[in-house]
């Protein structure tokens, strides 16, 4: 079995004028992404006596600092995310979370929590002599850059998140207990199917015993399961016949492992809290994009969230989902950056 949490991309890229207005987009302006480029640099930090992180600068050296936090937990970075910023511009810093993607040891669960990663990226930062940081994430790249922005607000200069994650119990009761399942049904039937004791509840604790097996065909099967169910949910259009290629070669294990790792744990948060402490950030332009029929993350927390922002803009993409590929959520980001250029 290839376990590679690449192919979670799959699942899943000076001036500001703040608004607290809401606004659909409906212009239907099309704008390409910037074109593919390598890093300039590349290489890994350890950042405590178990893990090491992997990182890559692209872009300009000289220019406005952005870190990409990719989603998951236990996705990865990609080149596609590099995609999102005027390269002339913005110097682009992409990393990939503990256990994920290339850092190293793979898949590791020590050390590994969501405080953890926030001080990663405050390590990075300083590693690479950086001032204030632009934070660009899409759904569980919210929490964390939410949790990041909350603990060190001086450090942050805007924010851009796509696919709004709070990790409140309501978020996770909806995409783990049947919230989900008002409109894919059968799908959700089919994760359930999947597992010994279908009605065992609370289901991310389950699913992250089941992950834990020493079996590895039982990693895998608990790892598509898991992962299949997601993805369909993802896209607005998307066949059972392309979930099924996309895993066709590959088993995304550490995305199913840290993702209900994390979520059995409530993502290391207190109910609420990154709400509760959004005054600590009420002063960052921000820039928050949704779909409109995103079925992982509801539109509704990223409505909560801006009304909480006096300085944000929401964005709400129609006819999209929740996968970043779709060309109202690619669109609306390309012309967030625009606003910090």
């Amino acid at each position: 079995m290839k376990k590679n949490s690449v192919i979670a991309l799959a699942i899943w890229c000076l001036t500001f004028t703040p608004t607290v207005g809401c606004t659909a987009d409906n212009s239907g302006e099309t704008i390409d992404l910037w074109p593919s480029i390598e890093p300039f640099e590349t290489g890994y930090l350890r950042v405590s006596d178990i893990h090491e992180i992997y990182y890559e600068l692209c872009g300009n050296s000289k220019g406005i600092p952005v870190f990409v936090l990719h989603g998951g937990p236990g996705a990865s970075s990609s080149p596609y995310m590099r995609r999102f910023c005027d390269p002339a511009k913005f110097l682009i810093v992409l990393h990939d979370q503990r256990g994920a993607g290339k850092s190293r040891p793979y898949a590791e669960l020590r050390e590994n929590t969501t405080q953890d990663l926030v001080e990663d990226i405050e390590t990075l930062r300083k590693h690479l002599n950086l001032g204030k940081i632009i934070l660009f994430g899409g759904s569980w790249g919210t929490t964390l850059g939410l949790a990041y922005a909350e603990t060190y607000p001086e450090n942050v200069s805007g924010m851009v998140l796509r696919g709004v994650f709070t990790a409140t119990k309501e978020e996770i009761d909806h995409l783990y207990h049947g919230g989900a399942s008002l409109c894919f049904p059968d799908v959700y039937d089919k994760l359930l199917a999947a597992l010994p004791e279908p009605n065992r509840r609370p289901l991310p604790d389950y699913l992250f015993e089941l992950l834990k097996s020493e079996d590895e065909a039982e990693q895998e099967k608990y790892s598509l399961a898991w992962a299949k169910y997601e993805v369909k949910m993802s896209a607005l259009h998307i066949s059972d016949e392309r979930v099924e290629s996309i895993f066709r070669e590959s088993t995304p294990y550490s995305f199913a492992l840290f993702e209900n790792y994390y979520m059995a744990k409530a993502c290391f948060l207190e109910e609420g809290q990154l709400l509760r402490e959004t005054d600590k950030i009420k002063h960052i332009p921000t820039v928050i994009v949704n779909g409109r029929y995103d079925f992982v993350c509801p539109l509704v927390s990223a409505y909560r969230l801006h009304k909480m922002l006096p300085r944000s803009k929401l964005v709400i993409a129609e006819a999209a989902g929740h996968w970043m590929g779709e060309k109202p959520i690619e669109q609306a980001l390309l012309n967030a950056f625009k606003e910090f250029e």
